[in-house]
């Protein structure tokens, strides 16, 4: 009788024996661990929408203030590559374990210290510094988060559920946004004063309390089947970033397309809306933020349901449908928020995050998965995933910024460039490899030497 695979070697050769609680732990452990991290990421991104330019920028006009205040979010983004580039090579190396151990702590204590740097007018620009590099070190610890966290709940994953699990990591993006704009939302209650001298660092330096949950759940996690008997049978590729480069361009190129429609909806949803959404229609603060903690909320049901369904009838197409209803839905959002109705606000987060985002974000971990042999995997998708949110997520807000200035207020040539990445993000799904039934195929060119049947999907 043939012995059980993962990710196409025999897990007997490392006596490695996946059982339930394995892979419950593992998927568990992804679930909370990204939402925590996600959690530090996005408070900040809701602060540079709402609050920052009063507190680093107060020399600025307004929309200069703005601007200025989504560069310094931006170079978060920018730093994403460098972080998935450096905990790419690390976890297909050392494994995938330890990276997210690390990468907890480098997105933690920045964002804690983000909540004790003193103001414009205590220390001047030396605050803005101080605020540009925390945000990159942020940056970096996500650009490693995302692929580890992917990889340690796909591989644990049994057979038939791989898109499931994949999903759990995706899916404590919708509490890690709710638990921000929450606590953002309560906050932004307080008199103005207060909001602006202590009020605003109180979620920042809250994160001390989830990484020391976050540290201890993931301490309980085994290192992944995958990862062990590639190691068992000595698959490691030297440098993986290179080996991704010279034989899986186009699995790559393909990851970037997609990723880019979906990551640009979303950052143009949740951040730039924010400005937009109290700037230019008047919707007071508190009703877009609870919205936004509405629309994860239904995205924290519609993700793991989008990953059964990719189980079922394939997660390109689940991720495809979520792409064209992007592509018709970016031309109703604005209209919606401008009706100025707190039904119309809460319809349109719903549909904008939890649907379209949803089907689309939901089985992007089983299927860019799919997309790179085990030893060459984690490189592969952080590569593609985080050179995509440097540009989609890193530019998103001054994206719009510009091309709500070029259209005088108007928010069509926004729509259109949300709708335009969506229809590209489309074709790169449809023309990739299936995550079904099994997520470990490896390219004519891989150094590892070890394949799996093919999904019965065509590629």
């Amino acid at each position: 009788m043939p012995k059980p695979t993962h990710g196409g070697i025999e897990a007997g050769a490392t006596g490695v024996a996946k059982s339930r609680r394995q892979y419950v732990v593992a998927g568990i452990a992804s679930l909370l661990g990204t939402t925590i991290e996600w959690y530090d990421f996005y408070i900040y991104g809701t602060a540079a929408a709402l609050i920052f330019n009063k507190i680093f920028f107060p020399a600025f006009d307004p929309i200069t203030g703005t601007l200025a205040s989504f560069a310094t979010y931006s170079v978060g983004f920018f730093a994403r590559p460098l972080g998935g580039l450096i905990f790419g090579h690390f976890g297909d190396r050392i494994g995938r374990k330890t990276m997210l151990l690390v990468t907890l702590l480098l997105m933690g204590v920045p964002t804690i210290a983000v909540g004790l740097i003193p103001s414009y007018q205590s220390i001047g620009y030396w605050a803005a510094g101080l605020l540009v590099l925390m945000r990159f070190l942020q940056g970096v610890a996500v650009g490693g988060e995302w692929g580890g966290a992917v990889l340690m709940a796909v591989e644990h994953a049994p057979e038939g559920k791989k898109g499931f699990f994949g999903s759990l990591p995706q899916t404590g993006v919708a509490p890690g946004l709710i638990l921000s704009s929450l606590a953002m939302a309560a906050v932004a209650g307080l008199p103005e004063h207060e909001m602006l001298t202590w009020g605003w660092r109180v979620p920042f330096l809250a994160s001390v309390l989830l990484v020391g949950v976050g540290w201890f759940i993931r301490m309980k996690v085994a290192e992944s089947p995958d990862f062990e008997a590639m190691k068992a049978h000595g698959k490691e590729v030297k440098v993986p970033a290179f080996e991704v480069l010279k034989n899986h361009r186009g699995a790559l190129l393909k990851i970037i397309g997609a990723r880019l429609g979906e990551v640009t909806w979303f950052f143009t949803v949740t951040a730039f809306t924010l400005s937009y959404a109290t700037m230019n229609v008047g919707l007071p603060k508190p009703l877009i933020l609870n919205s936004v903690s509405i629309g994860a909320t239904v995205g924290l049901f519609m993700m793991p349901l989008a990953g059964v369904l990719g189980d079922r009838i394939g997660h390109k197409r689940v991720f495809a449908f979520g792409a064209a209803a992007v592509c018709l839905f970016a031309f109703a959002f604005f209209d919606m928020l401008q009706t100025k109705s707190t039904g119309m606000v809460y319809l349109s987060m719903i549909v904008a995050i939890g649907l379209c985002y949803s089907f689309m974000y939901g089985p992007e971990g089983s299927l860019f998965s799919a997309q790179f042999p085990a030893e060459i995997r984690y490189s592969g998708i952080s590569l593609g995933v985080q050179i995509s949110g440097a540009i989609g997520g890193g530019l998103a807000p001054i994206v719009a910024t510009f091309l709500m200035a070029k259209g005088h207020g108007d928010p069509q040539l926004v729509s259109w460039y949300l709708g335009g990445l969506a229809f590209v993000a489309l074709l790169c799904a449809l023309s990739m490899r299936s995550s079904s039934p099994s997520i470990a195929t490896a390219s004519s060119g891989s150094l590892g030497g070890y394949h799996t049947p093919q999904a019965t999907e065509a590629k």
